[in-house]
């Protein structure tokens, strides 16, 4: 992975903000994924990066970050005491920062205090509309080693669907967290860091819920009615998110009613999405499709993936959301439907913005078993 072009976007853009630097902090309870999308390090670690074009990358784990990451220079955060504040006055005094250091919009108000006791006359800002909308705008389009990478987590994620259809046919007595042992040890096997995010796996009793919780349990799965797998995989900290629906036996006039809703809706809105389509009209569609027969849906559309499993573009009916579907993008679409008597139905792939049209990188489906 080359985080040069990156780095240099990034630079260009503090330059044009007249901002010395850019100061990202990703430590427990406070993480950023820029720091990833920016020198490949995955956590536990400061970065600046300059207006002139430098990268200081100073991680927890030095050793770690020499072998996966990459910066224009490299510091143990132990060479500071694993302080952020003596980092931070050490840096400005050695590379005479002058003018202003810009954070993330999230940092606690509390820590721009202390930044700014220690910046040496440079103004600590933090704005809602500046770095992070930067970031956001930038992570939002998949440069091509991006979408290498995101490929090839769908296409792990295919081959988990196929196998997970022929677990669910042959073993007996499955449960929710037989189902999700099962998923992580195949994905693991190849190759991948993990899964996107803890599995949700709730079987016919359990499958109303939007998120179950907890996300799995020893409860049967795939018994009579209507069970909800939601998972991903994740390669080189890009993931994809699938959720299936698994039918079994005969289903009541209710809950045949919900599956093929959410069918339609679904199919509604993968035939909507097309490069300069208005995210909002293609929820609004969908939101119709459901009120129009008496049902509401509780969550958005879909969202971005990227290095995080949730970022934009967001798909919602919200009147703010003007963003349009740009070639490069990868977004999930996952109508869903939900009832305390009848259970749950969501039906959830993910797509590429491509020049010509919107591809379907997952090949999640209802999974009807006899």
């Amino acid at each position: 992975m080359n985080y040069n072009p990156r780095i240099a976007r990034l630079s260009d853009w503090l330059a044009s903000e007249r901002i010395s630097a850019a100061l990202f902090v990703d430590v427990e309870g406070r993480r950023d994924p820029n720091i990833r999308y920016l020198t490949g390090q995955p956590g536990d670690a400061l970065l600046f990066v300059l207006s002139d074009g430098k990268a200081i990358l100073i991680p927890w784990d030095i050793n770690l970050a020499r072998a996966i990451a990459q910066a224009g220079e490299m510091i143990p955060y132990s060479d500071y005491g694993r302080s952020l504040s003596v980092a931070v006055e050490a840096i400005v005094q050695r590379e005479k920062l002058a003018g202003s250091i810009e954070v993330s919009a999230t940092t606690p108000h509390l820590v721009v205090e202390e930044l700014q006791k220690v910046s040496g006359g440079c103004e600590i800002v933090c704005r809602s509309k500046g770095l992070d909308e930067l970031l956001t705008n930038l992570r939002m389009i998949k440069d091509p080693q991006e979408l290498k990478l995101i490929e090839r987590a769908a296409e792990i994620t295919n081959e988990l669907l196929v196998l997970l259809e022929v677990f669910l046919t042959q073993s007996t007595d499955v449960t929710e967290v037989g189902v999700a042992l099962f998923l992580e040890g195949e994905a693991r096997k190849r190759g991948c860091e993990g899964m996107s995010f803890e599995s949700l796996v709730a079987g016919p009793a359990r499958s109303y819920g939007i998120h179950a919780f907890p996300a799995y349990t020893g409860a049967p799965f795939a018994e009579a009615g209507m069970s909800i797998l939601d998972f991903g995989v994740l390669v080189e900290g890009y993931p994809s998110d699938v959720t299936v629906t698994v039918l079994r036996g005969p289903l009541s006039p209710k809950q045949q009613e919900m599956v093929d809703l959410v069918q339609q809706a679904y199919d509604l809105a993968v035939g909507l999405a097309r490069p300069g389509t208005e995210v909002r009209t293609i929820s609004a569609a969908v939101d119709e499709l459901f009120q129009r027969n008496g049902y509401s849906m509780p969550h958005s559309l879909g969202h971005g993936l990227g290095l995080q499993v949730h970022e934009g573009p967001y798909l919602r009916n919200k009147p703010e959301i003007v963003t349009k579907l740009e070639r490069g993008m990868v977004f999930t679409i996952e109508p869903g439907l939900y009832d305390p008597g009848a259970g749950g139905v969501r039906l959830e792939n993910d797509l590429l913005v491509s020049d010509g049209g919107t591809r379907i990188l997952t090949t999640s489906r209802m999974l009807r078993l006899r």
